[in-house]
Formats: C-alpha cells, sequence, structure tokens
C-alpha cells in the first residue's frame, strides 16, 4: 500500500542579483534545486535518495514534509492532497510524517533538557495522557538504546551519535508512520554511523515504519534500502530494486557513482575517474539530459531531448535514451 506519493514537484529558489543584473534591468536567475521528481513510497518499506552534494535530495526531503512548498507538482497521503491541508489535518500529517535531521544539535533546543523536548512533542499531539508522559519518554529513550537518566541532561552534554538517537526518539515520540532521514549519519564516525543505521533497522521491523532514507554513501543504501532512486541535478535518473540497480546500473550516472565506491583488493588501483567534469550549475541546467556534458556514451539526441523517467527495455524506471537495448 502506498503510504506518501509524489507526481512532478519542482522548487526554484531566485538567486541573489547583482549590481550588473539591476542595472541591465535582466530577470532575476533561479536555481533549480528540484526539477519534476515523481516517485512512492510504500508502507513499511525504505526508499533510498543518492546523489552528489547539491544535486536537491535536502530539498526533495523538505518538500515531502511541507517545511518548504513546492512551486509545482502534487503530494499525496494516504489519498489525501497534502498541499491543500489546513489546521488540524495539517497537523495530523505533521505528525504521521517526520524528519530526522543531518544536524540534531541544531534541531534541538539547548534550553531544555532531553526530557522536557521529548515531552512537550507528547503533549502538542496529546499521544498520551499528560500523567503518563513521564512513563512515555523513559520508553522512548529505551527505543533508541539511551539510558533512562538522559532526561534530565541537556543536548550539549551528549556526543553527536547520541544527540541523533535524542532526534530519532523525538521523531518517533508522535508515532509517525514515516520517517524522512536526510543524512543522519554524515557527520558521524564510521562506527557510530553502523549504530544508527542498524537502529534504524531496528526500529523499522519494531514498529513497520516506512522511511526515506537520504545519503551520498551507497554503502549504506546497498544495506538499508529495498529500493534506491539515484538522483542528479535535481531529478530522478534511475530508481528500482537495490538488489537489482547495484548488480546492473543502466544509467550511465549511476554507474559511475557505483564505479567510485571504494573496494578493497590487494594490489588494485584505478587510475580513471568515475565521472569526467565538473556538476554543472543549478542556475543553468544544460539542455536536454543534465547529465550529458559528463557523460562518455552521449550521443546528440542527448543535448537535445530530455530523456522521460520510465522503464525500459522490461527493467526499472531509467531517464537515459540509451537504456531501452
Amino acid at each position: 500500500m502506498t503510504i506518501l506519493s509524489a507526481h512532478g514537484i519542482a522548487k526554484r529558489f531566485p538567486a541573489r542579483r547583482t549590481l550588473l543584473d539591476t542595472l541591465l534591468r535582466r530577470p532575476a536567475a533561479r536555481v533549480h534545486a528540484v526539477e519534476g521528481v515523481s516517485l512512492a513510497i510504500a508502507e513499511g518499506e525504505t526508499l533510498g535518495i543518492v546523489g552528489e552534494s547539491g544535486c536537491g535530495k535536502s530539498t526533495l526531503a523538505r518538500c515531502l514534509v511541507r517545511l518548504l512548498e513546492a512551486d509545482e507538482g502534487t503530494l499525496s497521503f494516504e489519498g489525501a492532497d497534502v498541499r491543500a491541508l489546513q489546521g488540524a489535518a495539517r497537523r495530523a500529517f505533521n505528525r504521521h510524517v517526520q524528519m530526522v535531521f543531518q544536524d540534531p544539535y541544531g534541531s534541538l533546543n539547548p534550553r531544555m533538557t532531553v526530557g522536557a523536548c521529548l515531552a512537550e512533542a507528547l503533549g502538542v499531539h496529546a499521544i498520551v495522557p499528560r500523567e503518563a508522559i513521564p512513563a512515555r519518554v523513559d520508553a522512548l529513550l529505551d527505543m533508541v538504546h539511551l539510558p533512562r537518566d538522559a532526561a534530565g541532561r541537556y543536548p550539549h552534554e551528549f556526543s553527536g551519535g547520541q544527540r541523533q538517537r535524542i532526534g530519532i526518539a523525538r521523531a518517533l515520540a508522535v508515532e509517525p508512520r514515516l520517517i524522512i532521514a536526510d543524512e543522519p549519519v554524515s557527520a558521524l564516525d564510521v562506527s557510530v554511523q553502523a549504530a544508527i543505521v542498524n537502529l534504524f533497522l531496528e526500529l523499522q521491523n519494531q514498529l513497520g515504519l516506512a522511511l526515506v532514507f537520504i545519503t551520498h554513501d551507497l554503502r549504506l543504501v546497498r544495506h538499508l534500502a529495498h529500493r534506491v532512486a539515484v538522483m542528479y541535478l535535481g531529478r530522478i535518473v534511475e530508481i528500482g530494486p537495490t538488489a537489482d540497480i547495484f548488480a546492473n546500473p543502466r544509467h550511465p550516472y549511476t554507474q559511475a557513482l557505483l564505479r567510485a565506491v571504494p573496494h578493497i583488493v590487494p594490489g588494485a588501483r584505478r587510475d580513471e575517474a568515475a565521472v569526467i567534469g565538473e556538476l554543472p550549475s543549478p542556475l543553468a541546467p544544460p539542455p536536454g539530459c543534465a547529465f550529458h556534458p559528463r557523460c562518455h556514451i552521449a550521443m546528440p539526441q542527448c543535448a537535445r531531448d530530455l530523456p522521460g523517467l520510465a522503464p525500459r527495455g522490461g527493467g526499472w524506471p531509467v531517464a537515459c535514451h540509451l537504456a531501452g537495448g
């Protein structure tokens, strides 16, 4: 059953105008952060979203939870039009779709204890009776493997990994059905990353959560996600089952990302760059396929026609003219 679906989501930001732009009366340039993204998340599944920094992953995440309002497209949660929700219906959506941020310290009130942060979420949404809040706080700390005495301490007293567990506990406090995790482990040590990823897997199995996991680390996606969506310059260029995409990537950009993943092979050395050239500016995306200036198999049609994201050659959806074979 589909829990959240998006169709044609686009988000653009006005660029800062220079004095010369003003004098010459040039129209304001716009950053094309997200362009025409469509996806669906099923109940209980994990969708990994990967891509280079600046490809629009975080902007898409914020559009999905309505921290940013999309300029175009439709967004539905259990069949309801999310962008039209107001009042109590909007609060219900906010409860059911929660976000875990890359920097948990920036999203926690430094003047509130951990217990007060969790109790505030429980009280605002009336999850449990007021007298049951302390017990519920203890249960949430147990759930993310933190000691119960953490409730009386402040965020600055914890390590980065512990603060991320606090952020996860706060998201869980309102009993969500979907969690969108935006680079939740990128600022953590490798050993701590593994512990947090395993915690997400444990919570998903225990609570039946749907999860959108945004990262630039393909190794985490392979371990965690049922499906993976690959983004490039604001668009999804390939989306499908994780095992299939890792075994047989069909878009040249996905192939390049997988070539860039480090492999510990004695004596092996890669002299060829995984991707040539620099990421184009989102202020002026290339015509046609945005990846064509960096693609080693591009043909004239790639620079002229934008490929749609569609199943090609009997496989999963790929946005590439050459993936149909």
